[in-house]
């Protein structure tokens, strides 16, 4: 396999999804990514969600690319072997409680001694410091403490989510960002391997725009706003006829101009008090109900052909059936054939960010436990009767 992470290893020690899902991205671009999972079930997340032939769907998208091995860390041989791992490592990611790596000998003081120029990525609910540090956090908590809970759902009702584990995967990608900022330190000569500390709550909170200015400043709270972006106008759902939805994003000044002239209202686009934002977000009610008069008298189609010749920035909300039937999302390769175990055709998504030399790639899905246990022992310098009296023991799968 080739990419720009070609050459890198990468250990991941972590379940669910922030450690696992910052480990498929690397691998795949072409990062060796090994996945050490507990001997017996494995990562919890093969039997999440939805299951074809008692696998989680979730899991083959989740491991593509990775190879797995089943070590048992409460075993001292166990530990070992991670250890002999991370002396060839250039990056080890894990999301465990603080203090357990510590616990099972593999802290970053310990790793840091066998491989300075390890990178050691830590994600966690609060992260490895403060007085937060030892609570238990999932992503839910980080989206709860970081602002965006505060913010999301209708104006008058609770506290609303989005329906996926945003809070761990934007703990990945910043986990990811940490990575790679490291391994540029190292292998560009500038210094040693660090540790990448990186909290669910502050990797939310870091998203939240102007939250905590605006407050300090002006002693504004930002409240929940339903579809509308609050403080830019007009931005926000409209329905359509067919009872279907619109979102509609008219908010820079020429494009608001477009969108008024579009929708009839030429006197609303020549009214110099909409001419900035300021004075649009002042009369926000006024403009949502004249666009939503328009998009309520034709089908969401009439209207979405209407605002692209206008230039208006729209679209509809997709579900996943939108998704995969939809042109542009096929001709950008961000829906993937992928074959499952028994030759089961499925369609996966496909890998972001686009890269001109050297793209990502999918070359297996999430494999079986312990699939690779063997292998990986082997280039560790084991025998097949050591590989087999380990797995005796139950240090290995």
């Amino acid at each position: 396999m080739s990419g720009p992470l070609t050459g890198i290893r990468v250990i991941e020690i972590g379940t669910l999804i922030a450690a696992p899902f910052a480990a498929r991205l690397m691998a795949e671009f072409g990062a060796e990514v090994i996945k050490i999972e507990a001997p017996g079930d494995g990562d919890p997340i093969r039997k999440w969600r939805k299951l074809h032939e008692g696998t989680s769907l979730w899991w083959y998208l989740q491991s593509r690319n990775k190879k797995s091995i089943a070590v048992n860390l409460k075993s001292a041989e166990g530990v070992d072997i991670i250890r002999q791992l991370a002396c060839n490592a250039d990056v080890l990611i894990e999301n465990l409680k603080p203090g357990a790596m510590e616990k099972l000998g593999l802290g970053w003081d310990v790793l840091h001694e066998l491989n300075p120029k390890l990178t050691m990525v830590r994600i966690s609910g609060y992260g490895q410091t403060g007085p937060y540090k030892e609570r238990p956090g999932f992503g839910a908590i980080g989206e709860a403490m970081g602002g965006i809970r505060y913010t999301t759902g209708e104006p008058d009702g609770a506290p609303a989510r989005a329906g996926i584990s945003l809070g761990d995967s934007l703990a990945s990608l910043h986990a990811v960002m940490g990575a790679l900022m490291s391994l540029l330190r190292v292998k560009s000569g500038q210094g040693g391997g660090q540790m990448v500390d990186v909290s669910l709550v502050e990797s939310v909170f870091n998203l939240m725009e102007s939250l905590v200015p605006e407050y300090d400043l002006l002693g504004h709270v930002r409240e929940r706003s339903g579809g509308a972006l609050p403080g830019i106008a007009p931005s926000n759902t409209y329905p359509t006829r067919d009872g279907a939805y619109i979102v509609i994003a008219g908010n820079s000044n020429p494009i608001f101009r477009r969108l008024m002239q579009a929708i009839g209202r030429a006197d609303l686009a020549d009214d110099p008090g909409f001419a900035h934002n300021d004075g649009r977000v002042a009369r926000v009610a006024l403009l949502d109900a004249a666009i939503a008069g328009w998009t309520s008298s034709l089908a969401i189609a009439e209207a979405l052909a209407q605002l692209e010749q206008a230039g208006v920035p729209a679209g509809r909300i997709y579900s996943a059936a939108d998704i995969v039937a939809d042109p542009h999302y096929l001709a950008r390769d961000m829906v993937l054939q992928a074959e499952l175990p028994g030759g089961v055709q499925v369609k996966m998504p496909g890998i972001v960010p686009k890269l001109s030399e050297t793209p990502g790639q999918v070359n297996w899905q999430g494999p079986s436990l312990g699939q690779h246990t063997a292998s990986v022992l082997t280039e560790l310098g084991m025998s097949m009767q050591q590989i087999a009296r380990l797995q005796q023991q139950g240090v290995v799968q």
